[in-house]
Parts: structure tokens; C-alpha cells; sequence
């Protein structure tokens, strides 16, 4: 998989762009220790899948593995870091520190990793697993993921390829973050909002129309 423009090169700071804006780089050591952050949303529906493809690549990785895994609803993993939620303002520190962002389709998930400066690997709720209401994750991750805005995984093994050549290069999945652009994110919010409400319109048929008649009481006349 590869970044935005389809390369992994490291996202350079515009012109008098302060350097706290990159994202934060990692440790040089051999010992660094990379932070991953895995968020499935505050949805009420469990999403056991990426959990346990989640679990699976973890059992089977090498090397110091920060994790911290918001479950939500999900039954909480046997895993280090694993909490059922994050408050607004730990879940920004959450992302400003890890070095790997893998969420849900939830555009807010989705803004909020990339304003911190990262390309988020996106694996999408799926209704016919039981996972959400409708499609609108689907819809909305498989096209930014085809805009290149987001690395999508629909499969377990695209998930463990993407973590895998993350944890080699964490800055593959890395562009310019904008800590302080609160009202591009507003505005950005309501866009996307309104791509969400599209896609999930042109994926629903329409229901049938029916005429509702009610048969005349006795004594009158049908009205035609």
C-alpha cells in the first residue's frame, strides 16, 4: 500500500509551517518502542472482527508493540492497552502519540486521525455481519480509499500487510497534520456528512408506493 500520492515519502512542512505540525517521528533506537492506536467507535454494535484479525497479527509480531485498542461495545480483547472507551481529549493525545491509527469507517475517526497527521488503515463496519445499521461505512471508506486518502482493508490479510509494512515504515502512513485547523475541520464535518447522506441514498431502494383505500361505509358513496 502507499501513501497519498502513491509513494512513501516523508510529508515535508509547507513554508512557515511550525515543525509540531509533522507527525510526531519516531525514536531512532533499535529499542523504540512504535505506539499503534486501534479505535472502533462509540457505535453499540460489536465489531469483533477487526478485534480479533487485531489479536491474530499481534500473537504473531515480533518487537516492542505499544497498543492502545478502544473496543467499545466489542467483548475487550486479551490484549495490552485495551479500554472500552477514551473521553475527547484522551483519545487526542491517543492520536497524537501513536506512530499507526487503524479505525472503523467513522468520518470523525477518519478526520480526526488524518488532522493528527495520519493516513488511517480503515477497516469499514459491515451490516451484514451485524456490525452496524447500514452500508454508509462501506461506501464512504471504499471511496477515499480509492481517492487514496485512506489505506483500506476489507480482509484480514490487507489488515496484517498494512500493519506489517507500517511497523517497518510508520511514515508510509503518515501525512501533513494541522493541529490547529479547528474550523477546516468543522467544515470538513458538514462536507462529509453530506457525502455520507448521498451514498447511503443512491444504495437504498426506494420503497414501493402503495395507494392506502379504505372501503366506504355503508350508507355513502365511493368517491373515484
Amino acid at each position: 500500500m502507499t501513501g497519498e500520492a502513491g509513494t512513501a515519502r516523508r510529508p515535508q512542512p509547507r513554508p512557515g509551517t511550525e515543525a509540531a505540525r509533522l507527525p510526531r517521528q519516531r525514536d531512532s533506537s533499535a529499542v523504540a518502542q512504535l505506539h499503534l492506536l486501534v479505535a472502533v467507535g462509540t457505535d453499540k454494535h460489536p465489531f469483533d472482527r477487526l478485534v480479533d484479525w487485531l489479536a491474530q497479527w499481534h500473537a504473531q509480531t515480533a518487537g516492542p508493540i505499544g497498543l492502545t485498542v478502544q473496543h467499545g461495545h466489542t467483548t475487550a480483547p486479551q490484549l495490552p492497552g485495551a479500554v472500552p472507551f477514551l473521553g475527547h481529549d484522551a483519545l487526542q493525545q491517543a492520536m497524537a502519540d501513536a506512530d499507526l491509527v487503524v479505525c472503523h469507517g467513522g468520518p470523525a475517526t477518519i478526520l480526526e486521525a488524518r488532522r493528527h497527521g495520519h493516513l488511517p488503515i480503515v477497516v469499514p463496519r459491515d451490516p451484514a455481519r451485524g456490525e452496524h445499521v447500514d452500508n454508509h461505512q462501506m461506501l464512504f471508506a471504499r471511496r477515499l480509499g480509492a481517492a487514496g486518502l485512506v489505506a483500506l482493508c476489507e480482509t484480514r490479510e490487507a489488515l496484517h500487510e498494512a500493519l506489517a509494512a507500517g511497523v517497518a515504515d510508520p511514515l508510509r502512513y503518515a501525512v501533513a497534520a494541522d493541529p490547529e485547523a479547528h474550523e477546516a475541520q468543522r467544515a470538513a464535518v458538514a462536507r462529509v456528512g453530506q457525502i455520507v447522506d448521498d451514498l447511503v441514498a443512491r444504495s437504498t431502494p426506494r420503497p414501493t408506493r402503495w395507494r392506502n383505500w379504505s372501503r366506504p361505509r355503508p350508507g355513502t358513496k365511493e368517491i373515484r
